[in-house]
């Protein structure tokens, strides 16, 4: 994965694309377009953060329609929307799925800028965050289940005689488990631990 960001532009319009391409090529954005949102689809996207930025009103499918779809297509870029069309009703609506900006034509170009650098900046914290909770649940998924037992009882504050009454094993076992836990999960105090498995489903923990 690189971390460099992409741009995808989804406008029927090839001037405004072209404009867009020159944009975000003047302050070395990598900018990627398309004519319609099927044109997008067929691409699919880079591994890399990235914004959309999207027209509202084009034929077939509208920006509006595409952006409500998206989740669904398991696409979670964020999405500023371009219209020359638009209203308060339908910025609102926008803003109200999600977009992080509504902009009409012409708009400024600064603004569409400091918007595509927000939404970058928004997938690439999300990215970041799924690799964490990826990392963090394969280091709970290579704790045995004594092991899973003995941490979940830790992190509520039960001492080792305690775990070992309530697991029914000696408080050896249970020093020998609390080890591996801490090894395991790559932690060195309590406090470390309890945050980890504070990100971790509930289901993890019960």
């Amino acid at each position: 994965m690189t971390d460099a960001g992409v741009v995808y532009v989804i406008d029927d319009d090839r001037s405004v694309r072209a404009a867009l391409e020159d944009l975000l090529a003047s302050v070395g954005i990598r900018v990627l377009t398309f004519g319609s949102t099927t044109e997008f689809l067929a691409y699919g996207l880079e591994d890399a953060p990235g914004c959309l930025v999207l027209d509202v009103r084009m034929p077939g499918q509208s920006g509006i329609d595409f952006h409500r779809r998206m989740a669904g297509l398991g696409i979670a870029l964020p999405v500023v929307f371009i219209t020359g069309h638009g209203d308060i009703p339908m910025g609102v609506e926008a803003i109200k799925q999600g977009a992080i900006e509504f902009l009409t034509k012409p708009f400024n170009d600064q603004t569409l800028l400091d918007a595509i650098q927000n939404g970058i900046g928004k997938d690439r914290d999300h990215r970041e965050q799924l690799a964490e909770s990826a990392e963090l649940r394969a280091r709970w998924a290579a704790l045995s289940a004594g092991e899973q037992d003995v941490a979940r009882l830790v992190v509520r504050g039960l001492l080792n005689k305690q775990i070992a009454a309530v697991l029914h094993v000696s408080e050896i076992t249970v020093k020998v488990r609390r080890a591996q836990v801490m090894r395991k999960m790559n932690v060195r105090t309590l406090p470390d631990l309890v945050r980890l498995t504070e990100k971790l489903s509930p289901d993890s923990l019960t």
